[in-house]
């Protein structure tokens, strides 16, 4: 049987439209977070609400990106990912000329949803063009982009904010997406046929995880805790609902029959949720507290993605080659050890003391990272291998913002209404206590999800 002819000039584009969207998805924020002090004195941003620029966007991202992906898949991927385009370029453009902290909290949500539907569309787009034979590669490809603008972010948002100022690194942002406008994909692709939108369970979704992160960072109100609990239980409706419904925007049957899939997936959520906010409070923390610019600040935090990106394919050839579960655990072991390093830190911690722990901590996240998305893909039957992708991007994005409402309620709750100046430093300090002491505790219970999981990894793949 004759192979299909291959369209190059399509795959071509397609990579490069795709490969574009997965670097700007973490180079955003990573970039924006090196801007923090700045923005925080010319728009007057307290204590309380400075870890908000990063919580919107994840929370927009996590509000999105179920029924987003399930609204692609009935009208069509491709159209989904350039509306995905159009909203962050919108957002680009709102932060270039924000007057004040709402318009710039606006513009994150915008980034957020926008990239949102270019993540859940984009790897399918990707695969669907593709050959099998080429497949591998081109996704590779699309993977080291998320590594690189992870890497890069800290880098050229501190060099940016210092020469530029901050909104050029919205500037920065919104020329390359003005190109992706005008570069449309060809064609279009679908999901399952006979599949219908869960409006029920969509609302349901939205609601609770609003609840839930907004209530969070008011716990200690009557208004915050009533929110909580009705998140809580907003939460056991959704699902209860999608058990039930013929048609569920997000499966969760594999939750309740494969014990590695579940394992592996809270343990990506609490590798998640304990290590996010460590990148923002550590460049708080050279900024404030070491008097370091934001570019030097950003040479030394990119250290850390600069060794994941180096180790992670090792440690994916050593899952292959004695299971995810030994190397992943591993990972989440270091993972403790080097948050809970950062427990102790002073503002007279020597900076080569931050940059070997910046590296161990690298080493860390890639011994976990690949060995445990090998566990969950390695888990589940080919035909759920969609699912398990969308578990993983879910369990990333909701850990992050865990991680992201964590600071926010510590910062709220030490400082206050506030701006942070020297005379607040000592309580910055306790509050990078607090965060990191709550980081060390998911990582210990991530340790246990790690472990537990079963023995070897069910090998599904024939």
């Amino acid at each position: 049987m004759d192979s299909p002819v291959r369209d190059k000039r399509l795959e071509n584009t397609t990579l490069l439209v795709t490969t574009i969207t997965a670097f700007f998805a973490p180079f955003a924020i990573t970039a924006l977070n090196m801007a923090l002090p700045t923005m925080q004195k010319e728009l007057h941003i307290d204590a309380s609400h400075i870890g908000w620029l990063a919580t919107s966007y994840l929370l927009a991202m996590a509000v999105t990106i179920v029924p987003g992906g399930r609204l692609a898949d009935i009208y069509g991927r491709r159209r989904f990912f350039f509306f995905g385009v159009l909203c962050y370029t919108a957002g680009c453009l709102v932060g270039l000329f924000a007057p004040s902290f709402p318009i710039l909290l606006f513009s994150q949500i915008l980034q957020g949803a926008g990239n949102a539907l270019t993540s859940v569309t984009g790897v399918i787009i990707l695969t669907s063009v593709f050959p099998p034979a080429h497949r591998g590669k081109a996704l590779g490809i699309y993977v080291a982009a998320v590594y690189v603008g992870l890497a890069t972010g800290p880098l050229a948002g501190g060099a940016i904010n210092d020469h530029f100022g901050w909104r050029a690194i919205f500037l920065a942002m919104l020329l390359p997406a003005l190109l992706l406008l005008v570069i449309r994909l060809k064609g279009e692709s679908y999901g399952p046929k006979g599949i219908r939108f869960d409006s029920v369970g969509s609302l349901l979704y939205i609601t609770f995880i609003l609840s839930l992160i907004i209530g969070a960072s008011r716990i200690l109100t009557p208004t915050g805790t009533g929110l909580c609990l009705l998140g809580a239980l907003l939460l056991l409706l959704f699902i209860r609902h999608q058990l039930h419904h013929p048609s569920p925007i997000f499966e969760l049957r594999l939750f309740t029959t494969n014990r590695t899939f579940t394992f592996s997936s809270i343990a990506a959520l609490l590798n998640y949720s304990a290590t996010f906010a460590i990148t923002l409070m550590m460049s708080l923390y050279l900024q404030y507290l070491h008097g370091m610019s934001a570019e030097k600040a950003g040479m030394l935090l990119m250290v850390q993605p600069l060794m994941m990106a180096l180790t992670s394919p090792l440690a994916g050839r050593l899952s292959d080659r004695i299971g995810p579960r030994r190397p992943a655990t591993l990972g989440m072991v270091i993972t403790f050890l080097g948050v809970l390093f950062f427990t102790r830190l002073t503002a007279q911690t020597e900076l080569y003391w931050i940059l070997a722990n910046l590296l161990f901590l690298g080493i860390g996240f890639s011994l976990f990272g690949s060995p445990n998305m090998s566990a969950i893909m390695g888990s589940v039957d080919k035909s759920d291998y969609g699912l398990a992708s969308q578990t993983v991007a879910i369990m990333r994005i909701f850990g992050q913002m865990l991680s992201m409402t964590t600071m926010t309620v510590v910062l709220t709750l030490v400082i206050g209404q506030q701006q942070i100046q020297p005379d607040q430093y000592g309580l910055f300090l306790k509050s990078l206590h607090i965060v990191y002491i709550v980081s060390s505790l998911s990582c210990l219970l991530g340790i246990f999800f790690s472990w537990k999981r079963e023995g070897q990894n069910q090998e599904n793949i024939e």
